[in-house]
């Protein structure tokens, strides 16, 4: 038994790790050299095997030479797996360039085509120069990320491979559906908008959505940068009942004959009307940003956009964007504040019948 672990012990650590693969060693790449000449020697005495054959075994003829290559492959939200090859002339080459460790770069990519990366996202893990496989914690889900391979030379870096661009997944299923808002709020105790019933739906989907709906029926839009510009469309004065001026035929209180005296009639008359206000912006893609101390999702592009009701009074919306790195932040605070000298609206369903 000790002559078996001297011998062992003479043995490269690379050698020893092919050896317990063979002998069926567990978690032969994470343990010490120590461990692995303890366990062989160990798993020998148990086989009663002959370590001379077994090292007759290593020195049997190479097999075909690999490339050298590295795969990304993400396998959850906060966490990915990559595996790699290095072939023998690469090695050597980084060795006599004066390579001291193996590394793992990881890089966000998210957005660019030219194979360049974000700044501030770039991270260096040393690994065990003999392994083949690692895995890496990301650290910021939603985002294309790529592995480049390489050695640490002093100051200098070798590059050997680069894998393929890989999405990690959302922690989260996504809030965006469509072109639908952001959901978001400043105001945690805004009470739920009461329903307006009408003759002709039982459940309404809200006063905003009824008047969108009711004034862009007879308009179509076109988007200019971020404003909507509206047109009317091409009807003729008569179709609509309106002369030049966009007077009526009974404005002047005359009939189609051009007389007077007009009949009094009963009509139920409402109006509604409200605001909204848009914030949109754009940040580093990679960076956090927050409104109002609550996280706001970033589209691939790093712009963002929410839509929230414009009540009366004042708003004040602190807008805060921080690096991934933590290292760098940028701020700004929006005040809002709206005034309704005068409401004598009411909807519909409390519109009351008036003589005129």
């Amino acid at each position: 038994m000790t002559q078996a672990i001297t011998n062992l012990a003479r043995l490269t650590l690379r050698q020893l790790r092919q050896m317990a693969s063979d002998l069926g060693v567990t978690l032969y790449s994470r343990k010490s050299k120590e461990d692995l000449v303890s366990a062989i020697a160990e798993r020998q005495e148990r086989r009663g095997g002959d370590l001379k054959a077994i090292e007759a075994e290593l020195n049997a003829p190479a097999r075909p030479q690999s490339n050298t290559r590295v795969v990304f492959l993400p396998r959850d939200p906060q966490w990915a797996y990559v595996f790699w090859e290095i072939s023998d002339a690469d090695r050597r080459q980084a060795q006599s360039e004066g390579a001291s460790h193996l590394s793992l770069r990881l890089a966000d990519v998210t957005g660019l085509q030219d194979g360049s990366s974000h700044p501030h996202t770039l991270q260096e893990v040393p690994v065990d120069s003999h392994s083949t496989e690692w895995y890496l914690p990301v650290p910021l889900c939603d985002r294309d990320y790529r592995v480049e391979l390489g050695f640490r030379a002093g100051s200098n870096w070798i590059s050997l491979a680069f894998s393929s661009v890989a999405r990690v997944p959302a922690l989260h299923p996504s809030d965006q559906i469509l072109d639908q808002f952001v959901p978001f709020s400043l105001d945690a105790s805004v009470p739920a908008p009461q329903p307006i019933t009408t003759p002709i739906e039982t459940s309404d989907s809200g006063l905003h959505e009824r008047l969108y709906q009711s004034a862009t029926t007879h308009f179509r839009s076109r988007r200019v940068g971020s404003e909507v510009l509206h047109e009317l469309d091409s009807q003729s004065s008569d179709q609509r009942g309106l002369s030049d001026s966009g007077a009526g035929l009974w404005a002047s209180g005359r009939n189609e004959s051009g007389l007077g005296g007009v009949a009094p009639r009963q009509r139920s008359f409402w109006l509604v009307a409200d605001a909204e206000l848009i914030v949109y912006g754009a940040t580093d893609p990679s960076a956090r940003l927050t409104i109002g101390g609550e996280e706001v999702p970033l589209s691939s592009d790093g712009t963002f956009r929410i839509q929230v009701p414009f009540r009366d009074g004042e708003q004040a919306y602190p807008i805060e964007a921080t690096a991934a790195d933590g290292e760098q932040k940028r701020n700004i605070t929006l005040n809002f504040e709206r005034v309704t000298p005068e409401d004598n609206s009411n909807p519909a369903s409390e519109a009351k019948a008036e003589w005129f």
